[in-house]
């Protein structure tokens, strides 16, 4: 997409909130005491961008930060595979003897066998992100509290390449909550709550191995009614833009149906492109699909999302990936072909598969797994589609996990739907977030400080 043809943004959007994800703790807790607790909601009046922002008393929010980011009343393990679905017919079965082919046997079979070991390659604190800059072999890793760290040659260096801990006020479900590289490495995007909850998108230049805090630019921001929901995830696509997550907004339930509603940011994947233009803080890519749509955020580029926590890019097929964070029963993971956006993932009208709210919304689309919160666990954390090479057997398979559980799970997709999948044996507790090295090598994090890589268990 040219640039030429994007279109300005408006001034750093600011508008009402919600919530994130349920990482336990604030999320999973707050969901149910917010569901069964009276929230006075005060609005300011009328002139602020899409009808204003609310003034919440948010004691209710100050509980949820206490508790904790995740953890809490949580669940873990019954799975379903959910066929995808758009309104149109699943892809039909295959054809022939039924018996697989010796190459996709084999594929199936190297799936099976792989093994997994963790080994610890640095301890920050409570690490919840990890991103690349283009052209370099440092990873780059999102401490919670408000800073930005860099694992370089397999050292944690000392000083943090960026620290906004003064801006924010970390715990529950708040904090420096993700983090992006431009495709041209020269600046550093960061999303982060600030002081008053707010959800911020902000770049930074970089200056060398540093990112400079005096060129600090803010180009999107956020009203949050509650504490939680706020997801956070920030990456850019295959096509240069910068893609980005908001939770619906918080509390429990979606009380003001922001998932469903085209006049909000909350509840949404965005897609933009963050550079300014014409006085604007930045603009709104050609092909976005609900540009000209009559109410609509142009920056929409799917909805129907409770808190997509974290999403990723298969770096080969461009396929995006959405783990969704769940209300009380159900987590789910959605997938999306490359260039497919505009489709409704159905919150708060269905929980995965389920019914919620209200009927299923015309044309919603399914998880392609969801799973129960039965034996401990609560809250999805999506990954990466694995395409290193350290694990043959897991090439090409989509790796997840949960936070309270803290099981790592690798599913494959064959024509759209999830052909098999396993427990990889892993142990990770409160996990946050996996990440992708320059190799293409898996990484994960927990809460509690570990960064760890996923490597094969051949010694």
């Amino acid at each position: 997409m040219q640039a030429a043809a994007d279109t300005v943004g408006q001034r750093p959007s600011k508008e009402y909130r919600n919530g994130p994800f349920c990482i336990a703790g604030a999320g999973c807790m707050a969901r149910a005491l917010h569901a069964h607790a009276g929230v006075a909601i005060a609005r300011t009046a009328p002139g602020r961008e899409n009808g204003g922002m609310c003034a919440i008393r948010r004691g209710l929010a100050a509980l949820a930060v206490a508790l904790g980011l995740f953890g809490a009343a949580c669940s873990g393990g019954q799975e379903r595979l959910a066929a995808p679905t758009t309104g149109a017919p699943a892809p039909p079965a295959a054809t022939g003897s039924g018996a697989p082919s010796s190459a996709a046997g084999a594929r199936s079979a190297a799936f099976r066998a792989a093994g997994v070991r963790l080994v610890q390659v640095a301890t920050v604190q409570q690490p919840v992100a990890m991103a690349l800059r283009p052209g370099e072999r440092t990873l780059y890793v999102a401490e919670q509290t408000g800073r930005v760290r860099a694992i370089r040659n397999g050292r944690l260096d000392p000083g943090p390449v960026l620290d906004i801990s003064s801006q924010i006020v970390a715990g529950g479900e708040q904090g420096l909550l993700g983090l992006a590289f431009s495709p041209d490495g020269r600046y550093l995007y960061v999303d982060f709550t600030d002081r008053n909850g707010d959800t911020h998108v902000t770049e930074f230049t970089m200056r060398g191995p540093r990112a400079d805090p005096a060129s600090e630019r803010l180009v999107l921001q956020v009203d949050q009614p509650f504490a939680n929901h706020n997801g956070g995830q920030l990456a850019f696509g295959p096509d240069r833009r910068l893609y980005i997550a908001l939770g619906d907004g918080g509390s429990g339930g979606d009380p003001y149906g922001n998932g469903q509603s085209l006049g909000t940011l909350l509840g949404k994947i965005l897609r933009i492109d963050p550079r300014p233009a014409g006085g604007h803080p930045y603009r709104i890519p050609a092909g976005n699909p609900l540009t000209g749509h009559p109410g609509a955020r142009p920056e929409i580029w799917d909805y129907g999302l409770r808190n997509p926590w974290r999403f990723s890019f298969d770096s080969a097929t461009g396929d995006l990936w959405i783990a969704d964070v769940g209300q009380g029963n159900w987590e789910e993971i959605d997938h999306e072909p490359a260039r497919s956006g505009g489709r409704n993932y159905g919150w708060n009208r269905r929980e995965g598969t389920h019914r919620f709210a209200g009927d299923r919304p015309p044309g919603a689309v399914d998880p392609v797994i969801e799973y129960s919160h039965d034996n401990g666990a609560c809250t999805v954390i999506g990954g990466p589609v694995y395409r290193g090479h350290d694990i043959p057997g897991l090439r090409g398979a989509y790796l997840y996990g949960d936070y309270c559980a803290g099981w790592v799970k690798a599913a494959r997709l064959q024509r759209g739907r999830v052909a098999e999948q396993r427990d990889l044996g892993l142990n990770i507790p409160q996990l946050t977030s996996f990440g992708t090295g320059p190799d293409g090598e898996l990484y994960a994090m927990s809460l509690t400080g570990p960064v760890f890589r996923l490597t094969d268990t051949t010694p």
